[in-house]
């Protein structure tokens, strides 16, 4: 689809695949990188026919974090800078976005998988947040969803201690859906985003909007997937599933 010196983007049967390539600096990401990210993100959630977007690392790392030399040739960071865009693009797609992680996550390697709707790790991953050792904040929103995925008490374990945590741990505390074995992680992965392909792309945008819509009174959230139900029920895509189980 595109080739960017160090992210592939390309695509397969409704699904696109967003692959770092950078081994050689352990896919560790600058400016140029998440404004790649960011356009293949924003390609995927314009387009009907896309069904799911993987985010992938080459090598046996799957993000370093940030390249802080990059940053630091690029000089001061506005809210329009590329990592910014990226953060607001993948925190407000409405297209599942689907992580493999491998080797270790270090920083916004971590961070970046909060906003993703299904991540698979290898076993032996390790997972770390150091963003107060190196004299900085939590980014990406993490300071927010890592205590509504783990309570305070451990999301200040990770943010304010910093410490590695492996990826069993990560299981544990949310942030992953399954640890696997290394040669079985990518195998895992096609297979969910072949299983996200097959279903209704609407219906599927319109569940993870309401998984992700902020927290309202019950009544109000029956109310807005009343209005969802509606709109998928009226499409001919659901009225042709629910004739073809009829005759079943």
């Amino acid at each position: 689809m595109s080739q960017h010196e160090f992210v592939s983007v390309y695509e397969h049967d409704k699904v696109i695949r967003i692959h770092l390539n950078r081994p050689a600096k352990k896919n560790a990401l600058t400016q140029d990188m998440y404004q790649a990210m960011t356009d293949a993100l924003r390609s995927a959630n314009e387009r009907d026919d896309i069904a799911a977007v993987v985010i992938s690392g080459e090598g046996d790392l799957f993000c370093a974090g940030n390249d802080l030399g990059d940053f630091l040739r690029h000089g001061e960071l506005k809210s329009d800078s590329p990592v910014f865009q990226f953060l607001e693009t993948i925190s407000q797609v409405d297209v599942t976005v689907v992580a493999a992680v491998q080797g270790a996550a270090i920083g916004i390697g971590t961070t970046l998988l909060l906003h993703c709707d299904l991540v698979y790790a290898a076993e032996g991953t390790t997972f770390v947040m150091p963003f107060v050792d190196m004299g900085l904040v939590p980014e990406a929103g993490s300071s927010q969803l890592i205590p509504l995925l783990c309570g305070h008490a451990k999301a200040a374990e990770l943010l304010l201690l910093g410490a590695p945590f492996d990826a069993q741990k990560a299981y544990e505390l949310n942030i992953v859906n399954q640890v696997l074995p290394g040669s079985e992680l990518m195998t895992t992965v096609e297979k969910v985003s072949a299983e996200l392909a097959k279903k209704p792309i609407k219906s599927l945008r319109l569940s993870k909007k309401l998984l992700k819509a902020q927290p309202e009174p019950i009544n109000d959230r029956i109310q807005r997937e009343l209005k969802d139900f509606l709109v998928v029920l009226a499409s001919k895509e659901t009225q042709q599933i629910i004739a073809n189980k009829a005759k079943r």
